[in-house]
């Protein structure tokens, strides 16, 4: 898996408009949640998917972030939490054990 760093909240807008023509991942991880690093392993060990960009979010370093993903896409805080952004909207989000890939693919 590929992932794109996201470090800055302008980096929010950029994925709400690249959204409009490619569905955007969104994966919240917490470096000190077991369950947390067990999904981002899963998802590691995927094949990756040129249908869509997979951005990788450290809430602990930038829980700023997390807060306006929240605020932005109106959807509770989890984590781990994956979210799927098309044309600017949240349209799937899950989080916990609930998080796969092949879930993820069926809504691009």
């Amino acid at each position: 898996m590929k992932w794109n760093i996201l470090s800055s909240e302008q980096q929010l807008d950029e994925i709400k408009r690249n959204s409009n023509t490619k569905p955007q991942v969104i994966f919240k991880h917490s470096t000190r949640c077991s369950v947390s690093s067990m999904a981002k392993n899963r998802l590691d060990k995927e094949q990756e998917n040129e249908k869509a960009d997979f951005h990788y979010l450290d809430l602990i370093a930038h829980r700023n972030i997390s807060n306006k993903i929240a605020e932005e896409f109106s959807i509770r805080h989890e984590s781990p939490q994956i979210l799927l952004i098309k044309n600017g909207e949240c349209v799937y989000d899950e989080s916990h054990m609930g998080i796969n890939m092949g879930e993820i693919e069926e809504k691009f």
